[in-house]
C-alpha cells in the first residue's frame, strides 16, 4: 500500500470530527487550555496542539486552524463529544462558544491527498498551493492545509462542501489511487505524526510522542493544564522515551497494544500509538517506547515471544536529550 500511496493518492477521511469555537475570547480561552500558542495563530497556518490532564497526560491531540471568525480543532470523531463537553465546562464566563462543525456545509467532505502526483492534480483547481508544512489557504473551493510530508512528498487536507466534492471527485479518482481512512492514517504514520485515540488517552506526556519536535508544544506560552509537568519533563530530562516508526507482521497490531524488549521481558517497554494496515499482511505503526529499546531494536508485540518489530527510518531526527 505504501508504494501506491507514494505514487499519488486521494482518500475521503470520515473518522475525524471538527470542533468550532466562536466568540471574541475564543483564542484566549483556548490559549489557557492547550499546549500550543493560540493567541498568535495566523489565518494562513495550522498548528498541532495537545490537551492534557493536570498530570500532563494527553487527553487529545488536535490539528488547529482559524479564519476571521472561528477557530477549528480537528480530532478523532470517537473523542469529540467528550472533549467538546469537557472544554465547554471550562469556558465559564469567557465569550466563547463551542459547536460541532463536522457536518457544516463548508466542511462536509474531508479529502486527504499525498504522494508524487498530488501537487500536480491539485493545481487543476488551485493556482498556488501552500508552500510549506502546516501552511493553510482559503479558496472558493474550500480550505486547503498542507501537512507534514510522507513518502517523500507533501500531504494535503482539503475541506470542501459535498457539492464541490461531487464536481472534483471524477478528476481526482481518475488520476490518483483511491484510499480511505486506513490509507490516510498510514500516511500520517509515515509522516511521524501521532494522533491520540480512545485507546491511548492519558498514556503519554507530549514529549513521549515527539510532540514538541513537531511544533505541538510552545514552552514560552502561559499556563495550561499539565504545563508544569510538561515543562519539567523538557528541562529536567525526566523522560527517557520517544515514538518511532516500525513495521509489524501482524495485522492485529492496534493502538494501545504493548510491546516488549527482549532484553527485559518482564515488563512492557512501550505502546503502539497509531497503527494502520500496510497492504503486506501486517501494519505499520508509531510506537512509543524507551530510548534504550529503540537503540537495541529488539522489540516484540504483546510479549517478548511475540512477532518482531522491524524498525523503519523516521522522517525527522529523534534528538538525544534523554527525554
Amino acid at each position: 500500500m505504501a508504494s501506491e500511496l507514494a505514487a499519488g493518492f486521494v482518500a475521503p477521511v470520515t473518522d475525524q470530527g471538527l470542533i468550532a469555537l466562536h466568540g471574541e475570547e475564543s483564542a484566549s480561552f483556548l490559549h489557557g487550555q492547550l499546549t500550543n500558542d493560540v493567541e498568535h495563530l495566523g489565518q494562513d497556518e495550522a498548528r498541532l496542539a495537545g490537551y492534557c490532564t493536570p498530570k500532563g497526560r494527553l487527553l487529545a491531540s488536535f490539528l488547529m486552524w482559524r479564519n476571521a471568525e472561528t477557530i477549528f480543532l480537528q480530532l478523532p470523531r470517537e473523542l469529540q463529544p467528550a472533549l467538546q463537553k469537557r472544554l465547554s465546562m471550562f469556558v465559564l464566563r469567557a465569550k466563547a462558544k463551542l459547536s460541532d462543525a463536522t457536518d457544516a456545509p463548508a466542511n462536509q467532505v474531508v479529502l486527504g491527498l499525498g504522494g508524487d502526483l498530488a501537487q500536480v492534480v491539485l493545481q487543476t483547481w488551485f493556482d498556488a498551493l501552500p508552500a510549506r508544512a502546516y501552511a493553510r489557504l482559503d479558496h472558493p473551493l474550500g480550505t486547503l492545509i498542507r501537512l507534514a510530508d510522507a513518502f517523500g512528498a507533501p500531504r494535503y487536507q482539503w475541506l470542501l462542501s459535498a457539492e464541490t466534492a461531487q464536481t472534483v471527485w471524477p478528476e481526482l479518482s481518475a488520476r490518483l489511487a483511491v484510499g480511505g481512512n486506513d490509507a490516510w492514517a498510514l500516511s500520517g504514520i509515515h509522516a511521524g505524526v501521532p494522533q491520540i485515540s480512545k485507546a491511548t488517552q492519558e498514556q503519554f506526556v507530549p514529549q513521549m510522542i515527539n510532540y514538541e519536535l513537531l511544533g505541538g508544544v510552545n514552552f514560552k506560552k502561559g499556563c495550561y493544564p499539565g504545563q508544569e509537568i510538561v515543562a519539567r519533563s523538557q528541562y529536567l530530562g525526566k523522560l527517557k522515551r520517544r515514538t518511532t516508526l516500525v513495521s509489524i507482521p501482524d495485522a492485529a497490531a492496534v493502538a494501545g497494544a504493548e510491546v516488549f524488549a527482549t532484553s527485559d521481558p518482564s515488563q512492557p517497554c512501550g505502546m503502539i500509538v497509531n497503527a494502520a494496515p500496510n497492504g503486506l499482511g501486517g501494519a505499520d505503526a508509531l510506537v512509543e517506547m524507551k530510548l534504550a529499546a529503540i537503540e537495541e531494536a529488539s522489540v516484540r508485540l504483546g510479549s517478548a515471544d511475540g512477532v518482531a518489530l522491524a524498525f523503519l527510518p523516521m522522517p525527522y531526527v529523534l534528538d538525544a536529550l534523554d527525554l
